[in-house]
């Protein structure tokens, strides 16, 4: 029998890639999206006709209870959430990211649906406090976006001893094509010469879309232990330097110039200055770029058998998405 799937964040960057993969590897599925009401029609115009959408924002408590309690799925993919950075209220943000999944964790559990959810490397903060951060390493809500993450995945822990059964991902940073967030801002900013870069060595750590993608789509057979909880990334961090200049290569032929590249009090001067500011969005920028984040995904690739993926030469999709 075709699985009826619920699928939130479908709009988003990485519920759109789950989307297209479901329509095109997995036809067999029934698949209703919820949609936030208002949505430019271009975000969904590529959809088949076969996807039912239902206008509910997830900030909607009440229009999100009231449609759970008449339809019920087989899987629940929870990938929606109000990103951080983003000027919302923090009632907003609560609501959307932590209200929501306890609605649709109940649901999951009166049905007997499995529930599998995005969550975000970000729960052990922007910068973790150990490297390789790995499960054991300690949650850190450092922004308020990264506290509604924690907060989420709480729920679920909680429906998994009441005989949820669940799965977590935690993505890093993503990139691919058809996002326009950091991965893309960083080749504008190096295009434009922009970019400061640290005169010190940096390991970041990014996921390619595809990656999660596959992951997601890994646990529909449900053929994993509930709690099931993974990070997921490319299967080595990167030097920023290293990938600064592979950008500039394949932009301008050329190394990232010297003139670009400071010392590292300039990063401290301006994470005091964002402190004072109360800005989260520009704290974490400066933190990114001027302090070491990876991850252990060792777990993920040996668990899913998941294609390798190295963010050089594989970053070349967001560069050529960046020269359209």
């Amino acid at each position: 029998m075709p699985n009826r799937i619920l699928l939130t964040g479908a709009t988003g960057f990485i519920g759109g890639h789950v989307l297209h993969r479901l329509q095109t590897e997995q036809r067999d599925h029934n698949i209703t999206a919820l949609v936030r009401p208002g949505t430019a029609d271009q975000r969904t115009s590529g959809w088949p006709g076969s996807v039912e959408r239902i206008p509910i924002d997830l900030a909607d408590i009440v229009g999100l209870k009231k449609f759970l309690e008449t339809n019920s799925f087989d899987i629940i993919y929870h990938l929606g959430a109000l990103r951080g950075g983003r000027t919302y209220k923090r009632e907003t943000f609560y609501q959307t990211n932590v209200m929501s999944t306890g609605q649709l964790v109940e649901s999951a559990l009166k049905h007997d649906s499995r529930f599998i959810f995005c969550s975000s490397v970000g729960v052990f903060g922007t910068i973790p406090t150990e490297l390789p951060a790995n499960n054991l390493t300690q949650k850190v809500p450092d922004s308020y976006y990264h506290y509604t993450k924690i907060e989420a995945e709480k729920l679920i822990n909680h429906g998994i001893l009441r005989g949820l059964h669940a799965a977590i991902l935690r993505p890093a940073i993503t990139y691919g094509t058809g996002d326009h967030g950091f991965p893309y801002q960083m080749v504008r900013m190096v295009d434009k010469h922009r970019f400061a870069l640290l005169m010190k060595r940096i390991w970041i750590h990014l996921c390619h879309v595809e990656t999660i993608t596959d992951a997601f789509l890994w646990l529909l057979d449900g053929n994993y232990e509930s709690g099931l909880t993974l990070n997921v990334a490319d299967r080595e961090p990167v030097q920023l330097a290293d990938l600064i200049n592979f950008i500039s290569r394949e932009l301008h032929a050329t190394n990232y110039p010297k003139r670009m590249i400071f010392d590292e009090k300039i990063f401290r001067l301006g994470e005091l200055v964002s402190r004072g500011m109360k800005s989260e969005k520009w704290l974490s920028r400066f933190q990114l770029l001027s302090r070491s984040w990876f991850f252990d995904v060792q777990e993920v690739y040996d668990i899913m058998s998941l294609t390798v993926r190295y963010t050089i030469p594989d970053f070349r999709v967001v560069i050529k998405d960046y020269r359209k």
